[in-house]
């Protein structure tokens, strides 16, 4: 894996320098974070720890992957202005796990009585095995285009 710089950019307000490359890996797939993390700060001649690669992207069918990184000049500035989750990809801190409360079940409300099964009116009568019902004869549609007479 070759890493190019492609720009670097001076932050003094964020006290760091933002750099662009592009990674070019023949026959592999896409470097790990990690690994251009260690090819940048071994070219950048800055401490692994203070290199954040912020995105990587690679285009598909194509062996390049251009991404965009961020050197500190300490690790307390890195920690201080940079995104929680980045950090945590960078591996320069600990996903933290929420755990969540265990949730009550409600308080039952007391139940009505129970009405007998005959006394339901909304209920129609079972039918037996052996019974049809009348069925009404099927009505014809209404035509939609009646014939016009001469």
């Amino acid at each position: 894996m070759e890493i190019e710089i492609v720009s670097k950019k001076e932050n003094e307000l964020l006290e760091r320098t933002e750099v662009t490359f592009k990674a070019s890996h023949p026959k592999e797939g896409t470097p790990q974070r990690d690994a251009v993390r260690e090819k940048l700060s071994s070219i950048l001649k800055a401490p692994k720890e203070r290199v954040i690669i912020d995105a990587m992207d690679s285009e598909f069918g194509k062996m390049e992957t251009v991404g965009y990184a961020k050197v500190y000049k300490t690790k307390e500035a890195a920690m201080k202005f940079e995104r929680e989750h980045v950090l945590v990809r960078n591996k320069l801190k600990e996903k933290v796990k929420v755990e969540k409360k265990a949730v009550a079940p409600a308080p039952r409300k007391p139940e009505a009585k129970a009405v007998p099964a005959a006394a339901k009116p909304s209920e129609k009568p079972a039918e037996k095995p052996g019974e049809k019902r009348a069925e009404k004869p099927a009505e014809k549609p209404a035509e939609k285009h009646p014939e016009k007479k001469a």
